[in-house]
């Protein structure tokens, strides 16, 4: 597969997967984070949410990067 072609199919990956995950951020903050009573607590909750996405990524970019063979 040449590499314009990963791109593009890893771009689309990427806004599917990133609107999918805000999606389930919202709703796991909404039943989570909200009723947390101790600011520090909401505040880590909201940063691990927020930055989820970033990890499952990693390999995706990588592969995306990758040369042509």
């Amino acid at each position: 597969m040449r590499s314009r072609q990963r791109k593009l199919i890893g771009a689309i990956f990427m806004v599917f997967f990133v609107v999918v995950y805000a999606l389930l951020a919202m709703v796991l903050a909404q039943a989570t984070a909200l009723k947390v009573e101790n600011a520090a607590l909401r505040l880590l909750i909201f940063a691990v949410l927020g930055l989820g996405w970033a990890v499952p990524m990693i390999p995706l970019i990588a592969w995306m990067e990758r040369r042509d063979d």
